[in-house]
């Protein structure tokens, strides 16, 4: 029991030898979550020249590039709100866009020439989407909350970008793109 007791005490003494950690605000987290979509947005600039590559849809092939060139709009911005707080603009690996962006290079090697490719593409483009949709909400919101009025207007403007691509794709995949891949699968039949 003595072995025990004195443990205890050299583990007390030490913790309280270390430094405290200040406690983390809103701010860090705002912050946190910023390299995160900066990174995301990163990676996704990486991935859309390639599903724009495979997709068989030449108007599939033209909303990714279309979105290509509003993400780099949106990598601007979020750089400027790097600016906003004296921080220098760096990402943090993002394990959730990493899985996203990781799904849609197994449908491009899976259905490669397959009738569901485009299908698979546009389902894997809106789930980035959604993961967009989400973050932006959440920093545009913590921007408000944190008093940085310019910084939630940029991160609205994203949003609504973001947004506005779900609603292209969902248009696309329930017009054309689904029922492609449906009537090449008839015919094969």
């Amino acid at each position: 029991m003595a072995k025990k007791a004195k443990k205890r005490a050299l583990k007390k003494k030490t913790a309280s030898r270390r430094p405290r950690q200040a406690p983390k605000m809103l701010s860090d987290l705002f912050l946190a979550t910023l390299k995160d979509i900066y990174f995301a947005e990163n990676k996704i600039i990486k991935t859309l020249p390639k599903m724009a590559k495979a997709a068989h849809s030449k108007d599939l092939a033209a909303a990714f590039n279309k979105h290509l060139r509003e993400t780099q709009g949106q990598v601007r911005r979020l750089e400027q709100i790097f600016k906003m707080l004296n921080k220098p603009a760096r990402g943090k690996p993002c394990e959730a866009i990493n899985g996203i962006t990781e799904e849609g290079a197994e449908i491009m090697k899976d259905f490669k020439n397959a009738p569901a490719l485009d299908a698979g593409l546009l389902a894997a483009a809106q789930a980035v989407e959604h993961y967009e949709i989400s973050r932006y909400g959440t920093l545009r919101t913590w921007a408000e909350e944190l008093g940085m009025p310019e910084a939630a207007r940029l991160l609205q403007e994203t949003l609504d970008e973001e947004e506005a691509t779900d609603h292209t794709l969902t248009e696309l995949a329930t017009s054309v793109i689904n029922l492609e891949a449906e009537a090449e699968y008839r015919e094969a039949a």
